[in-house]
């Protein structure tokens, strides 16, 4: 009986520091592989994210269709005018939100064609004003042209402020402009020939033009509108005609 008990209580004794010994090796081993794979953690390399530096759209091109919205019942207008204006502009992020300030420095040309009427530009009496007055020329295409050195000012929401190329954006603001050039130019023919009359001349011409601005559209292309504050022609030296147009603008970089 004696030997019935030892014998057990004997076998257990000795297996018992082997059965202790694997769990110690197992937990030492199981605790290297964590010291191990945390100093990899704390010396490994990660490379930080690229750059993305964000579109700002410095670039503005718009074409539109333009004529003289506001003017007297004796002028007549043709419905083919167009507009073209061209921008380099700097953004300026406003902190962290989806809106921005812009300006910049361009070009902006009106482009108006007349019906069955001329402008009296030359005119060189004191006191004398622009007139208009039939067509006795008889021209095929009678156009006004203006051309002015000018400077939008905008505030722009974008609604992707990382990737300008892709979501809705609008556009609020103010071009200021200051008169390079106009004239008026005819073409008719004479016997045969293709004549073309052109009265190139700053005078009477308003030496600044503002206009209000709006832009609302996705990605790269927007539909642009614009109005103007000034006339045409200088205070008290033509008939008060206000200009607006609207059209398509192409936006990037």
């Amino acid at each position: 009986m004696f030997r019935i008990l030892v014998l057990p209580a004997l076998f257990l004794v000795l297996i018992n520091p082997q059965i202790f010994a694997q769990k110690g090796a197992k937990n030492l081993e199981k605790s290297k592989l964590q010291n191990d794979s945390t100093r990899a953690e704390l010396f490994s390399y990660k490379a930080p994210p690229p750059i993305i530096k964000p579109a700002r759209d410095l670039l503005m091109l718009s074409f539109n269709y333009n004529n003289w919205v506001q003017k007297p019942d004796s002028v007549k207008t043709k419905p083919f005018g167009y507009s073209f204006n061209g921008f380099l502009c700097y953004d300026f992020p406003i902190k962290n939100s989806n809106f921005s300030f812009a300006t910049g420095v361009g070009v902006n040309v009106s482009v108006v064609y007349l019906n069955q009427l001329q402008i009296d530009l030359k005119d060189t009496v004191s006191g004398a004003v622009a007139k208009f007055f039939p067509d006795t020329s008889h021209f095929t295409r009678y156009k006004f042209v203006s051309t002015y050195l000018s400077a939008p000012f905008e505030i722009r929401y974008f609604a992707n402020n990382q990737n300008r190329n892709k979501g809705f954006k609008a556009a609020l603001g103010l071009q200021v402009g200051t008169l390079l050039g106009a004239h008026t130019k005819g073409v008719t023919s004479a016997s045969g020939t293709l004549v073309k009359e052109k009265v190139d001349t700053k005078r009477f011409i308003s030496p600044w033009n503002f206009a209000a601005t709006a832009r609302i559209g996705y990605g790269n292309f927007s539909l642009f509108c614009s109005y103007n504050l000034t006339n045409v022609f200088k205070e008290n030296e033509g008939p008060v005609i206000t200009p607006a147009s609207i059209g398509f603008c192409l936006t990037g970089l």
